[in-house]
């Protein structure tokens, strides 16, 4: 009888494993920056394919409403369409998409909350992107378990950067000093958390 729960124990872990493996690998398909796709289409229409095939919603500029159907992403003439707005709540997004976000001019807000795949890494790439220094000036990071201290400093960068909430971040160990520093980076900016 032992044997017996111990082989079911193990196919259910392999099963479990697999499964795990499988959608990590479809996530980082999702993410494959196609840099033809990006010529042919523009940068700001591209980055809203990857954005909502990766479970993300974008606001362009002159819309009120997100857009989340990857079906019904508006169409019109290359470039017509800027991106204003993301929010990647429990997307799938990750460095390894990031490429995506290189030509756009006037994301002015960005939202990553529950993204298991958002690390530091990922905030060091978002922050050394020229247009967004210039751009953004509200971000939000909630509940990214992979975030941690230096990730949230990184963000000293993004110079028009106004507010930054952060909630729900297990990584970061010192608040205060990194709270600290961005503010000194970044005067204007303000800090709201909520990281108890």
């Amino acid at each position: 009888m032992r044997l017996l729960s111990q082989v079911v124990k193990s196919a259910v872990s392999q099963r479990d494993w697999s499964r795990r493996h499988f959608w990590g690998w479809l996530n980082a398909v999702f993410n494959k920056v196609d840099y033809e796709r990006i010529k042919a289409v523009g940068p700001d229409r591209a980055a809203a394919e990857w954005l909502l095939r990766c479970g993300a919603k974008v606001r362009f500029q002159g819309f009120d409403r997100w857009h989340h159907d990857y079906n019904g992403l508006p169409t019109g003439p290359l470039g017509r369409y800027k991106i204003q707005g993301i929010d990647a709540t429990e997307s799938c997004i990750m460095y390894r998409g990031f490429d995506h976000l290189d030509g756009l001019k006037h994301v002015e807000e960005i939202k990553l909350s529950k993204c298991i795949y958002i690390e530091d890494a990922c905030l060091e790439r978002l922050s050394s992107i020229e247009n967004l220094q210039e751009s953004l000036y509200m971000m939000e990071v909630v509940s990214c378990g992979n975030v941690t201290d230096k990730g949230i400093v990184a963000l000293h960068k993004l110079k028009n950067l106004e507010y930054l909430f952060l909630s729900d971040l297990p990584g970061i160990k010192d608040k205060q000093t990194t709270v600290g520093r961005l503010q000194t980076a970044l005067p204007r900016l303000d800090v709201e958390l909520d990281l108890e």
